[in-house]
């Protein structure tokens, strides 16, 4: 009798695809992919591919093709199968039972945490007799396969921890090679029932090496070109950085650090190096990770015009993968170019990828078969952590963990690259830090005191507050500044005291694409030598390439002056005409303090230092540009903080995926709801997605999205200016919204606002 897998609506059997050859194929990619990160590996992909389906020789499921309407459990048994091997196929059971619906937990119901899955442990039972019935019906090949042994860095571990962090990052590579190869069998299967080539097969791409060979030729270019028309001490500072970038990529994968200060070019030196490297040690792709969506668009750019051929954009080998993408815009651009684009986000198979760290780090902790697809490409790749400093404290302890084992047991160099290096190596004392690290530039700290990086002089000015009517009255006099507050109410209020003319604000009370406009009309100005008064929130400090002559930062930690700093004199052309550092940079006491938690707790590690000035440990005061000072910071900063506050390490030391899954969240959103707002493009595309709800309606919405407080998103309710889909957890505006988003300040959250009555005229 002949076993099917897949059937073809209207078509006959002999047309349907069987368990056989679903299986082949199945098992046939899981062993590519597993094959590709440690040739050992690759017998696990017989098993994966060979038993990820085994509830399907059933008569009940046979009957399910044929139109029955039943429920069946058709991954469970395979499962079942792979458990009675023991503990060492428990990564097999996982993977097999969650291939469909997710990673589970491994007995713990999960109820603490809202999972509603079943545990692992759960499955097995229910479905031990469902295996024995079916059987007899499974191939003898199939039941004769046997476990492989587990890698042998499992069995070099002595440490209990460090094995059960392995066991389950390997389970999660398993999931994501099965969850890829079936996905990409089963759209085989289809695409060549109809007569296509499979989609995924239509994407091609250029070598590493040829990658390599292109952008060095751009930077290079680059370089000449600004040392014949723009000699300065900045471009020379960038080529030293270029230079021991590319002299790193000779050395064996693993960890590196590069400390060098804004400004300094570490956007294309760190992917010149990065894909030298790859190139030099078999490497597959190179991932750069951004903290922000504010500036991943900018860089993203920046790498297509490099590796770009002919004055053309690259729009093949890039891969932009973030929530903040504006979908439509990109669909009316190109939209083969987008179709292309989210085919390769499914599992990341594109050279060089560039996307956040909440997509990477949640993907990485995450029980859900779509986020987890990709994982098994992630091996044997380059790493680069831009913005190091900007993870999480709360979450140090499993990120790191999870970057040791990438590392350690999966080929892939991890380059930590910031101006302000956090304290992640390993010491006396704090046994969550990295081994290791090798800096790209060896003397950081001499790179920092060399004048091209000393762009900027320091005015401390904290010892008293600073009120907002007399800080708009300096803003006022300078033609173009910056200043960055703690808050987004803060930001309104200063703006508001500010001349009209030249006045910019920025805060996350304005959607993405309005901020992405104001960004725009903020580098016109600056270009132009117009008035340009910019009050901002710190979403500015996130590596936005804008060069001002002062600066005016709110007392804060010294990771965020450090960045604030770095939007002053960024070219350096101000300080080389005057032969000293011409920036002004001012750090002011604000009358508010930062919001609760990290923030707050970031500046009171900097008055912390600021108090040990004189000491034997600052002996001539803090200096926001010695690397050192910041590791000073870092340690202090990390010693009030709980490294691992969820919980994360217990949970996946238990096995507990779907725990894990919901407790990972880089960004703690239990404060927020998403707002659409009617900015721009936004009124047409709700009410295209009114008219239409579907995927495509609802991440047009993307760019128009404001996370506002739960409070005043409740006021709004109240008032019945927005509505909620419950569905979707999405609030939209009504008729009654009016006024209440602003052309310069976004979201006007005052609920006194009166409603604007031009809405009630017909």
């Amino acid at each position: 009798m002949t076993v099917f897998a897949h059937s073809l609506e209207d078509n006959p059997k002999s047309r349907w695809e069987t368990m056989e050859e679903h299986e082949r194929r199945v098992a046939a990619f899981a062993r590519r992919f597993l094959r590709r990160i440690e040739p050992t590996l690759e017998p696990w992909g017989n098993l994966l591919g060979g038993w990820h389906d085994l509830g399907k020789y059933s008569a009940k499921f046979q009957g399910k093709l044929e139109g029955d309407r039943v429920q069946i459990d058709h991954a469970a048994p395979g499962a079942v199968l792979a458990a009675k091997l023991g503990n060492a196929a428990y990564p097999i059971a996982f993977a097999i039972a969650g291939h469909h619906t997710g990673l589970a937990n491994l007995a713990d119901d999960g109820i603490p945490y809202g999972v509603s899955r079943k545990s692992l442990q759960q499955r097995l039972r229910q479905n031990l007799s469902t295996l024995e019935e079916i059987l007899s019906s499974v191939p003898e090949s199939l039941q004769r396969l046997s476990l492989p042994a587990l890698p042998a860095w499992f069995t070099a571990s002595e440490d209990k921890n460090a094995f059960k962090r392995s066991l389950a990052l390997f389970t999660r590579m398993l999931f994501s090679a099965l969850v890829d190869a079936d996905r990409l069998a089963t759209a085989e299967f289809y695409a060549l029932a109809e007569g296509k080539q499979p989609e995924q097969q239509t994407l091609r791409y250029d070598s590493i090496a040829v990658l390599s060979d292109r952008l060095d030729a751009f930077v290079d270019r680059l370089t000449v070109e600004a040392a014949e028309l723009q000699p300065s001490a900045v471009n020379r500072l960038r080529e030293e950085i270029l230079r021991w970038c590319r002299e790193a990529s000779l050395e064996k994968p693993g960890f590196f650090s590069l400390t060098a200060p804004t400004g300094g070019g570490k956007t294309l030196a760190a992917m010149s190096g990065a894909l030298r490297h790859a190139a030099r040690w078999g490497l597959d792709r190179v991932i750069v990770i951004i903290p922000f969506t504010s500036i991943i668009e900018q860089n993203a750019k920046r790498y297509r015009e490099a590796l770009g051929v002919d004055g053309l954009l690259d729009t093949r080998n890039v891969l932009e993968h973030h929530s903040s993408i504006d979908e439509q815009a990109a669909e009316e651009r190109d939209s083969e170019v987008e179709l292309k684009r989210r085919l390769a986000a499914e599992n990341w198979d594109a050279p060089i990828v560039v996307s956040t760290s909440v997509q990477f780090f949640e993907s990485l902790f995450s029980d859900h078969p779509s986020r987890c697809r990709k994982l098994h490409r992630i091996a044997k790749s380059v790493i680069i952590l831009d913005e190091v400093q900007t993870l999480p404290p709360a979450l140090l302890a499993p990120i790191l963990g999870a970057l040791k084992e990438l590392a350690e047991h999966y080929g892939c160099t991890v380059i930590l690259s910031t101006a302000t290096p956090p304290a992640l190596a390993a010491r006396e004392g704090c046994p969550w830090g990295l081994n290791g690290i090798r800096p790209i530039i060896e003397d950081a700290v001499a790179l920092a005191a060399s004048p091209a990086a000393r762009r900027v002089g320091v005015s401390w000015r904290v010892e008293q507050v600073t009120e907002y009517d007399e800080l708009a009255g300096e803003l006022s006099k300078h033609r173009q500044v910056l200043v960055v507050v703690h808050r987004r109410k803060d930001a309104r209020l200063l703006a508001e005291m500010l001349p009209d003319e030249g006045r910019f604000h920025l805060s996350a009370l304005m959607c993405p694409a309005h901020r992405i406009d104001v960004l725009g009309r903020i580098e016109k100005a600056v270009k132009n030598g117009r008035v340009c008064r910019v009050v901002s929130t710190q979403l500015i400090e996130a590596g936005v390439d804008l060069d001002l002559p002062v600066v005016y930062r709110a007392l804060a930690g010294v990771d965020s002056l450090v960045q604030a700093a770095g939007r002053c004199d960024r070219e350096g052309k101000r300080s080389e005409a005057a032969g000293a550092p011409a920036g002004q940079f001012v750090i002011y006491r604000a009358p508010t303090p930062p919001p609760s938690g990290t923030l707050r707790r970031a500046l009171a590690t900097t008055e912390t230092l600021l108090g040990y000035s004189g000491s034997k440990l600052l002996s001539a005061g803090l200096d926001l540009f010695n690397p050192e000072h910041c590791d000073l910071f870092f340690r202090e900063l990390y010693g009030k903080e709980d490294l691992d506050a969820r919980g994360i390490e217990p949970q996946t030391a238990a096995l507990n995926f779907a725990n894990v899954g919901i407790l990972f969240r880089m960004i703690e959103d239990g404060w927020s709801r998403p707002l659409v707002v009617p900015w721009g493009e936004g009124r047409e595309r709700i009410d295209a997605f009114l008219k239409e709800p579907c995927r495509q309606t609802i991440r047009a919405l993307q760019p128009f999205i404001v996370q506002l407080s739960k409070s005043h998103l409740e006021q709004f309710d109240a008032a019945g200016v927005v509505e909620l889909w419950e569905g979707m957890n999405l609030y939209l505006p009504t008729p009654l919204f009016g006024n209440r988003y602003s052309d310069e300040f976004g979201v006007v959250v005052d609920p006194d606002m009166p409603v604007d009555p031009e809405v009630y005229v017909v």
